[in-house]
């Protein structure tokens, strides 16, 4: 599986981006997809989830009602509507895939930087 994710860029607190990540290759209803972030210093977190054939969701406490992850089947491609931004979602943002019910993310896309200023 081949992940390319876009959509990241410098935005001022209070605005929105939306990053996409395509994938190609191996892809499965049997995938998870999710967006993770890293901040300089700080540990990589997950940010959302989404179950590619169901479509369940999960969301980190930070992001619950400013951020929405979804998908589009037809295209292969995920998405994480971010809106409200705020300084501290400043970081590089990776997508990732994995199987259902396995505990880690084998394919990783290139990071993409969200800056957002104060």
């Amino acid at each position: 599986v081949l992940l390319q994710a876009s959509g990241g860029g410098l935005v001022q607190a209070g605005g929105s981006l939306r990053l996409s990540c395509a994938a190609s290759g191996r892809t499965s209803a049997s995938n998870v997809m999710g967006w993770f972030r890293q901040a300089p210093g700080k540990d990589r977190e997950l940010v959302a989830r989404i179950n590619w054939s169901g479509g369940s969701t999960y969301y980190t406490e930070s992001v619950k009602g400013r951020f929405t992850i979804s998908k589009d089947n037809a295209k292969n491609t995920m998405y994480l509507q971010m809106n409200s931004l705020k300084p501290e979602d400043t970081a590089v943002y990776y997508c990732a895939s994995k199987m259902v019910g396995a505990r880690t993310y084998d394919y990783w896309g290139q990071g993409t930087q969200v800056t957002v200023s104060s």
